[in-house]
């Protein structure tokens, strides 16, 4: 897949990443980047970012960066068959930064780290999710 920043927003646009504000900023080898907003869409009601919110973004990372690496994505799908994230810091406003590199990548799954940091840099969540190739 030949994937651009501007494709993948595209295709987030009419699903949960959309409705939450999740942008993709750069794709690179080894790294794909998004941002989220963090406003009523994904605070909880203490007016901090909800740890759902997060494991939205990690997913949606992890997920695009496997159907990116997909080799016949017309016969093939990337599905999360697993995720777990640790939250370290709250964050009220602003946007938080999520950067997914691979952990491994084979031929029926992939395993992502994604850090998620605040707009000081300062980590909020680490999240590993595994994705699982299949066929269509």
């Amino acid at each position: 897949m030949n994937a651009t920043v501007e494709s993948l927003n595209e295709m987030n646009k009419n699903s949960i990443a959309g409705l939450l504000g999740i942008e993709m900023v750069s794709i690179a080898d080894d790294l794909l980047v998004a941002r989220m907003p963090v406003d009523a869409r994904t605070q909880q009601p203490f007016g901090i970012l909800h740890g759902g919110a997060s494991v939205v973004l990690a997913e949606s990372l992890g997920s695009l960066a496997s159907t990116i690496r997909l080799p016949d994505p017309a016969r093939q799908r990337a599905v999360g068959l697993e995720i777990n994230a640790n939250h370290i810091r709250s964050v009220r406003s602003g946007w938080v930064t999520g950067r997914c590199t691979p952990i491994h990548v084979g031929r029926t799954t992939h395993v992502w780290d994604i850090r998620i940091t605040d707009e000081q840099d300062r980590l909020v969540c680490i999240s590993r999710l595994t994705v699982a190739v299949v066929s269509v």
